[in-house]
């Protein structure tokens, strides 16, 4: 694995051995971050089921301020933190380490709310209703939320008039599925 963009392009991260997790190919990653293009500068940028990280340390050296990674699997949070340390991003990353669908409830209790929120469960977890609008609640205005699950697959987003609805892109047995939050008008 290698991050495709960005002040470290071509900088090489560590994958797992075995079977026990599907990282983010290269070429999805790209994909997505073409998509999101100027969306994921100065940013903050939640990788939940994050796996190696790759996604959210791609979003750090393609120029977000700050990356937060959910991630419940002591494997894969090993994998996060050896990554994260392979580059200048320790002081710009947050690690949670526990229930992915818990962190975003307890996400949604900071301030704090992220330009983009990438998810990412494992191909066979159902993406419930609760989780997705827990997902759309931690959207800043003019956020975008995406979801990379198996091609083949709808996603259905909980009824929100603050979203735009998604659009899905393919790549082989892969699909991002993107959602945009409108942006907050100004009151009068």
């Amino acid at each position: 694995m290698r991050l495709t963009g960005g002040e470290a392009r071509g900088r090489r991260l560590k994958g797992p051995r075995g079977q026990w997790l599907r990282p983010t190919s290269d070429r999805v990653r790209e994909a997505l971050f073409d998509i999101l293009a100027a969306r994921v500068e100065g940013v903050l940028f939640l990788d939940a089921f994050a796996g190696t990280g790759a996604v959210g340390i791609e979003a750090l050296s393609r120029g977000a301020a700050r990356a937060v990674f959910a991630e419940c699997d002591r494997r894969a949070l090993r994998l996060i933190a050896e990554n994260i340390a392979l580059g200048p991003w320790h002081g710009r990353s947050e690690v949670l380490a526990g229930d992915v669908a818990l962190t975003i409830r307890l996400l949604a209790n900071r301030p704090a709310r992220f330009g983009v929120v990438f998810v990412d469960p494992p191909y066979e977890t159902e993406l419930t209703q609760p989780l997705l609008a827990g997902c759309v609640a931690l959207l800043a205005s003019a956020g975008a939320l995406a979801v990379e699950h198996r091609s083949g697959r709808h996603i259905d987003l909980p009824p929100d008039p603050v979203l735009t609805p998604l659009r899905t892109y393919r790549y082989g047995d892969t699909s991002l599925s993107l959602a945009w939050r409108r942006r907050d008008e100004a009151l009068p």
